[in-house]
């Protein structure tokens, strides 16, 4: 399940990919138009500045931009920088893999683990070659909404 933090993300992002090159975008309008909790935001949108997918300024008529277009930013960054894992378990990550603790069996034989490399697989199937412009254009579109 993505958590609200990944969800809020992605309705960050995908407000400020439907004005890509538009200037600043005022941290509090992403908020009240996307309701979205303004310190919660505060905190996503920090993250994903110091990952380098948003720019900003600060000061009156500062706000947050994307850095590279929206098709340039993977849906599977986005939920990695948010959640961590894809996975369901550690021991079939690709980016976060550890030895799962608490199996007793050894991983080439482990029927649990090979379930789980297979939802992993099909998971990324889905999602690694999304980007946040796929996300923009399933029809979900604000910008009626928005006043500068």
């Amino acid at each position: 399940m993505l958590s609200a933090k990944t969800q809020y993300a992605i309705h960050a992002l995908t407000f400020l990919g439907e004005h890509y090159q538009e200037g600043f975008i005022p941290i509090n309008q992403i908020a009240e138009i996307r309701k979205i909790p303004a310190k919660f935001l505060e905190a996503i949108l920090l993250e994903l500045r110091k990952a380098g997918i948003l720019g900003s300024k600060a000061g009156k008529n500062g706000g947050y931009y994307l850095l590279r277009h929206p098709r340039e930013i993977p849906l599977v960054q986005i939920m990695r920088l948010m959640d961590g894992p894809i996975a369901l378990l550690p021991c079939v990550s690709k980016m976060f893999y550890e030895p799962c603790r608490l199996c007793p069996y050894p991983e080439s034989s482990c029927s649990i683990r090979k379930i789980f490399l297979e939802v992993r697989d099909a998971t990324l199937e889905v999602i690694e070659g999304k980007s946040l412009q796929d996300l923009m254009q399933s029809g979900n579109s604000y910008e009626s909404d928005f006043v500068i």
